[in-house]
C-alpha cells in the first residue's frame, strides 16, 4: 500500500473577510497549513482554525509567508536571509502559541507563496527557512516542493522533510511550478488533476508543461480549499486514493 499526506492551505480569512471553505474542507484532509498573519489570517482566525484541526484529528502546520497582506504573499520581496529566518521564526512561534494553548501540537512548517517559490530555487533562502525551523524545534517537519532547494537543505541539516506535489498546478521540466502568470499554469480539469496525482504517487512521474516526463517524489499532495469546486475535488481525490490502494495519513505518520 502507498502512503500519502493530503494537505491544504487554510486559515486565510482576515478580519471581516472570509476566504476558503475551512470548516468543510478540514474533515476531508489529513494536514492543514495555517496562515500566520503575514500574508493572511489573524489571531482569531488562527485560533479557530487550530480548534477545527484538533477536533478533526488533522495535523497542524504553520504557513509562513512574506509580510504582504495586500499582495497575499505572492509578490517577490528582496529580503535578506537573516530577515527571512526572522520572519519564519516569528510566524512559527505565533501559531505554536495557539497550538499550545489549545492542547494541540505543531507538526510541520510549509512556506507560502512567493517565499515558497523563491526558496525552492534559492539556496540561501532555503537555508534560512531550514535554520528557522531547526533552531525552533528540530522535531518539526518541513513541507516543501519535491526536488527543491528546501528539501535539499533540510536533508543536509538533518531536518525531516516531506516532499510536496500539487494537484492543480503544472510543472516545468526542471520540476518547479509553472508561474501563475503563464498560460496553462493551473490544471482546471478535475479528472486530469486526479489522474496526475495518482501517477505521481504510484509511479513517481509527472508530465511537464512541455510534454516531457519528469521524476517526482510525492509524500504530500496539496489541494486548494478556496475554489468553487474545492469540496468536490477533495472528495474525488479521496475516492481515487481508495481505488488505488493509497492510504491518507497525517504528516507525522509519513515518518513512522
Amino acid at each position: 500500500m502507498f502512503k500519502v499526506n493530503l494537505n491544504c492551505d487554510l486559515g486565510e480569512s482576515f478580519g471581516a473577510y472570509t476566504i476558503g471553505l475551512d470548516s468543510e474542507v478540514i474533515p476531508l484532509i489529513s494536514s492543514a497549513n495555517i496562515a500566520c498573519g503575514y500574508h493572511a489570517g489573524d489571531p482569531c482566525v488562527m485560533r479557530k482554525t487550530v480548534e477545527l484541526c484538533k477536533s478533526n484529528s488533522v495535523s497542524i502546520g504553520a504557513h509562513p509567508g512574506f509580510p504582504d497582506l495586500m499582495g497575499f504573499g505572492r509578490r517577490n520581496i528582496n529580503a535578506s536571509s537573516r530577515e527571512v529566518e526572522d520572519y519564519v521564526t516569528y510566524q512559527i512561534g505565533a501559531l505554536d502559541a495557539f497550538c499550545r494553548s489549545n492542547g494541540a501540537r505543531l507538526t510541520h512548517v510549509k512556506p507560502h507563496g512567493a517565499l515558497y517559490n523563491m526558496a525552492g530555487k534559492d539556496e540561501k533562502l532555503a537555508k534560512a527557512i531550514v535554520s528557522a525551523v531547526y533552531n525552533y524545534d528540530k522535531s518539526i517537519v518541513l513541507l516543501a516542493l519535491s526536488g527543491s532547494k528546501m528539501i535539499e537543505q533540510a536533508e543536509l541539516a538533518g531536518l525531516k522533510a516531506a516532499r510536496e506535489v500539487f494537484a492543480d498546478r503544472a510543472y516545468e521540466s526542471d520540476g518547479s511550478l509553472v508561474a501563475r502568470t503563464k498560460p496553462g499554469a493551473m490544471i482546471t480539469n478535475e479528472d486530469e488533476a486526479v489522474s496526475r496525482v495518482v501517477k505521481m504517487i504510484t509511479q513517481g512521474k509527472v508530465t511537464a508543461i512541455d510534454s516531457s516526463e519528469i521524476d517526482i517524489q510525492a509524500d504530500s499532495v496539496c489541494v486548494h480549499g478556496d475554489g468553487a469546486k474545492a469540496l468536490e475535488f477533495v472528495q474525488k481525490l479521496n475516492n481515487a486514493f481508495k481505488e488505488n490502494n493509497i492510504e491518507v495519513v497525517p504528516i507525522p505518520e509519513l515518518f513512522d
